[in-house]
Protein backbone atom coordinates (compact mmCIF):
# COMPACT_ATOMS: atom_id res chain seq x y z
CA UNK A 1 0.00 0.00 0.00
CA UNK A 2 1.50 3.43 -0.61
CA UNK A 3 1.02 6.29 1.45
CA UNK A 4 1.82 9.53 1.86
CA UNK A 5 3.13 10.66 5.39
CA UNK A 6 1.06 13.28 7.39
CA UNK A 7 3.04 14.00 10.38
CA UNK A 8 6.40 12.16 11.16
CA UNK A 9 6.21 8.65 12.25
CA UNK A 10 9.25 7.55 14.41
CA UNK A 11 10.91 4.73 13.06
CA UNK A 12 9.01 5.49 9.77
CA UNK A 13 9.45 8.39 7.95
CA UNK A 14 8.76 11.80 7.70
CA UNK A 15 6.34 14.41 6.77
CA UNK A 16 5.08 14.47 3.23
CA UNK A 17 6.72 11.14 1.99
CA UNK A 18 5.56 8.29 0.11
CA UNK A 19 6.38 5.17 1.52
CA UNK A 20 5.20 1.96 0.68
CA UNK A 21 4.18 -0.33 3.85
CA UNK A 22 1.90 -3.27 4.78
CA UNK A 23 -1.98 -3.19 4.05
CA UNK A 24 -3.06 -3.72 7.54
CA UNK A 25 -0.42 -1.55 9.31
CA UNK A 26 -1.67 1.12 6.62
CA UNK A 27 -5.06 0.24 6.91
CA UNK A 28 -6.15 -0.49 10.95
CA UNK A 29 -3.26 2.05 12.26
CA UNK A 30 -2.25 5.02 9.95
CA UNK A 31 -4.91 6.05 7.85
CA UNK A 32 -7.10 5.72 11.15
CA UNK A 33 -5.07 7.78 12.79
CA UNK A 34 -4.47 10.38 11.18
CA UNK A 35 -0.73 10.00 10.48
CA UNK A 36 -0.93 9.20 6.12
CA UNK A 37 -3.65 9.37 3.26
CA UNK A 38 -3.56 6.78 0.28
CA UNK A 39 -0.82 8.05 -2.50
CA UNK A 40 -3.17 8.14 -5.37
CA UNK A 41 -2.61 9.96 -8.16
CA UNK A 42 -4.40 13.41 -7.49
CA UNK A 43 -3.01 13.05 -3.95
CA UNK A 44 0.63 12.79 -5.15
CA UNK A 45 0.00 15.74 -7.83
CA UNK A 46 -1.41 18.21 -4.78
CA UNK A 47 1.44 16.71 -2.66
CA UNK A 48 4.35 18.06 -4.98
CA UNK A 49 2.24 21.25 -5.99
CA UNK A 50 2.42 22.21 -1.89
CA UNK A 51 6.11 21.10 -1.67
CA UNK A 52 7.11 23.43 -4.82
CA UNK A 53 4.71 26.42 -2.80
CA UNK A 54 6.73 25.39 0.38
CA UNK A 55 9.97 25.15 -0.83
CA UNK A 56 11.55 28.45 0.70
CA UNK A 57 9.62 27.42 4.03
CA UNK A 58 11.43 24.20 4.23
CA UNK A 59 14.91 25.43 3.56
CA UNK A 60 14.14 28.22 6.59
CA UNK A 61 13.04 25.30 8.99
CA UNK A 62 15.85 23.43 8.02
CA UNK A 63 18.63 26.32 8.46
CA UNK A 64 16.56 27.12 11.56
CA UNK A 65 17.28 23.44 12.48
CA UNK A 66 21.40 23.65 11.43
CA UNK A 67 21.28 26.55 13.74
CA UNK A 68 19.67 24.89 16.98
CA UNK A 69 22.08 21.64 16.21
CA UNK A 70 25.26 23.81 16.11
CA UNK A 71 24.92 24.48 19.78
CA UNK A 72 25.06 21.06 20.85
CA UNK A 73 28.03 20.70 18.97
CA UNK A 74 31.25 20.09 20.97
CA UNK A 75 28.70 19.63 23.90
CA UNK A 76 29.76 16.88 26.44
CA UNK A 77 27.74 15.48 29.47
CA UNK A 78 28.20 13.63 32.77
CA UNK A 79 25.41 11.95 34.43
CA UNK A 80 25.44 10.61 37.67
CA UNK A 81 23.67 7.91 38.82
CA UNK A 82 23.41 5.34 42.03
CA UNK A 83 25.27 2.66 41.19
CA UNK A 84 24.98 -1.71 42.38
CA UNK A 85 28.03 -3.47 43.36
CA UNK A 86 29.63 -3.63 39.91
CA UNK A 87 29.54 -1.56 37.39
CA UNK A 88 25.56 -1.81 37.03
CA UNK A 89 23.62 1.22 38.03
CA UNK A 90 19.98 1.22 39.26
CA UNK A 91 17.70 2.15 36.35
CA UNK A 92 18.85 3.01 33.56
CA UNK A 93 20.19 6.87 31.84
CA UNK A 94 17.56 7.40 29.01
CA UNK A 95 16.58 10.40 26.64
CA UNK A 96 14.87 11.74 29.65
CA UNK A 97 17.82 12.04 31.52
CA UNK A 98 20.14 13.50 28.79
CA UNK A 99 17.41 16.00 28.32
CA UNK A 100 17.87 17.00 31.82
CA UNK A 101 21.39 17.20 32.18
CA UNK A 102 21.47 19.19 28.36
CA UNK A 103 18.78 22.18 30.69
CA UNK A 104 21.35 22.48 33.21
CA UNK A 105 23.73 23.39 31.13
CA UNK A 106 21.39 25.73 29.38
CA UNK A 107 20.20 23.83 26.59
CA UNK A 108 16.61 23.18 26.07
CA UNK A 109 15.62 20.21 24.02
CA UNK A 110 12.89 17.89 23.90
CA UNK A 111 13.24 14.48 24.97
CA UNK A 112 11.37 12.86 22.20
CA UNK A 113 13.99 13.95 19.80
CA UNK A 114 16.88 12.03 21.49
CA UNK A 115 17.32 8.72 20.74
CA UNK A 116 19.74 6.57 22.13
CA UNK A 117 20.32 2.57 23.91
CA UNK A 118 19.49 2.71 27.83
CA UNK A 119 22.58 3.01 29.41
CA UNK A 120 21.97 0.59 32.25
CA UNK A 121 26.69 0.34 33.32
CA UNK A 122 29.25 3.10 33.99
CA UNK A 123 31.08 4.15 31.12
CA UNK A 124 30.78 6.44 27.80
CA UNK A 125 28.22 6.15 25.67
CA UNK A 126 26.36 8.51 22.72
CA UNK A 127 22.71 9.51 22.42
CA UNK A 128 21.45 11.09 18.77
CA UNK A 129 19.23 14.16 18.74
CA UNK A 130 17.33 14.29 15.25
CA UNK A 131 15.89 18.11 14.47
CA UNK A 132 15.12 17.56 11.25
CA UNK A 133 15.27 14.58 8.36
CA UNK A 134 18.18 15.53 7.53
CA UNK A 135 19.85 17.35 10.86
CA UNK A 136 21.31 15.04 13.85
CA UNK A 137 23.75 15.36 16.39
CA UNK A 138 25.67 13.04 18.41
CA UNK A 139 25.95 13.65 21.90
CA UNK A 140 28.48 11.75 24.18
CA UNK A 141 28.21 11.20 27.53
CA UNK A 142 29.55 9.61 30.62
CA UNK A 143 27.48 7.66 33.03
CA UNK A 144 29.93 7.98 36.16
CA UNK A 145 29.03 7.19 40.25
CA UNK A 146 27.17 9.48 42.31
CA UNK A 147 30.78 10.63 43.98
CA UNK A 148 31.74 11.46 40.77
CA UNK A 149 33.96 8.54 40.23
CA UNK A 150 34.07 6.69 36.86
CA UNK A 151 33.96 3.30 38.76
CA UNK A 152 33.15 2.36 42.00
CA UNK A 153 35.96 0.83 43.83
CA UNK A 154 36.63 -2.25 43.16
CA UNK A 155 35.98 -4.84 46.09
CA UNK A 156 38.04 -7.97 45.98
CA UNK A 157 35.77 -11.04 45.58
CA UNK A 158 36.55 -13.37 48.42
CA UNK A 159 38.31 -16.49 47.04
CA UNK A 160 36.16 -19.41 46.70
CA UNK A 161 37.86 -22.57 47.89
CA UNK A 162 38.47 -25.28 45.06
CA UNK A 163 37.26 -28.41 45.30
CA UNK A 164 39.60 -31.01 43.94
CA UNK A 165 39.95 -31.36 40.31
CA UNK A 166 39.87 -35.48 40.41
CA UNK A 167 37.01 -37.28 41.01
CA UNK A 168 37.28 -39.68 43.64
CA UNK A 169 34.83 -42.12 45.29
CA UNK A 170 33.89 -41.86 48.74
CA UNK A 171 35.91 -43.27 51.15
CA UNK A 172 33.79 -46.70 52.16
CA UNK A 173 33.05 -47.07 55.78
CA UNK A 174 33.71 -50.69 57.05
CA UNK A 175 30.59 -52.14 57.74
CA UNK A 176 30.44 -53.86 61.32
Amino acid sequence: MKIILKKDVNGLGYKDEILTVKDGYGRNYLLPQGLAVLATEKAVKQLNEELKQRAHKIAKIKADAEERASKFNGVSLTIKAKVSEGKNIYGSVGAKEIAAALAEKGLEIDSKIISVKAAKTLGNFEAVAQFHREVSVVIPFEVVNEDGTAAPAAQPAPAAEEAPATEEAPAETPAE
